[in-house]
């Protein structure tokens, strides 16, 4: 039986898309140390990811863009990541577990687990790989927006980034459905 994890990140940032990813861990090959990526050191999931990519079944690591993030809502464009990233993985698994308490729309039996990314290994792993993959990302944002301080905050809203928001204004990059980013910009407009 091919029990595939699920999992997101990038969900509640104010930046870009969200990464997704799906992963099958062969019960043969065990690996130390999976948990929630966000209790992980940069190095530690970076060496895990690694490690995961080497023996797992099979991986799929898909994007919600910030244009499906923007038209669709952000929960539904990580419901189609989530889709897109099930269907990306060369074995079909026969049960998906997604951390969380919403389902994408599949044709394979699913339940969601809330805090699942702490319970159940392979959705560990699709935690440390999408997180992995989107730290890459948010670090190539920072070389070209370095006045945000995205590899900090990674393109959640700390004060640091409400800050430069506010100074700078919003990127190319940045949500401009997110609520905090929408205000700005209509603060903007009001001015001229």
């Amino acid at each position: 039986m091919f029990v595939c994890g699920v999992d997101e990140t990038g969900r509640g940032s104010a930046i870009s898309g969200v990464w997704v990813s799906a992963c099958i861990l062969d019960p043969d090959k065990s690996i130390e140390g999976l948990k929630d990526s966000k209790k992980l050191s940069a190095k530690r999931r970076e060496e895990l990811a690694e490690e995961i990519k080497d023996k797992a079944l099979s991986w799929s690591i898909e994007v919600a863009s910030l244009e499906e993030v923007e038209t669709l809502n952000v929960l539904n464009a990580t419901l189609l990541a989530m889709r897109r990233a099930v269907e990306g993985l060369y074995i079909k698994p026969n049960k998906v577990f997604v951390d969380g308490n919403q389902l994408p729309d599949i044709d394979i039996p699913a339940e969601a687990i809330v805090k699942g990314d702490d319970l159940v290994p392979a959705i560990s792993a699709a935690s440390i790989l999408a997180k992995v993959e989107r730290d890459k990302v948010m670090k190539e944002l920072h070389q070209i927006y370095p006045q945000y301080g995205i590899d900090k905050h990674k393109g959640y809203l700390t004060k640091n980034h409400m800050l430069a928001l506010q100074e700078y204004g919003p990127c190319p990059a940045h949500r401009k459905t997110y609520a905090p980013v929408r205000r700005l910009l209509e603060k903007q407009l009001e001015l001229f």
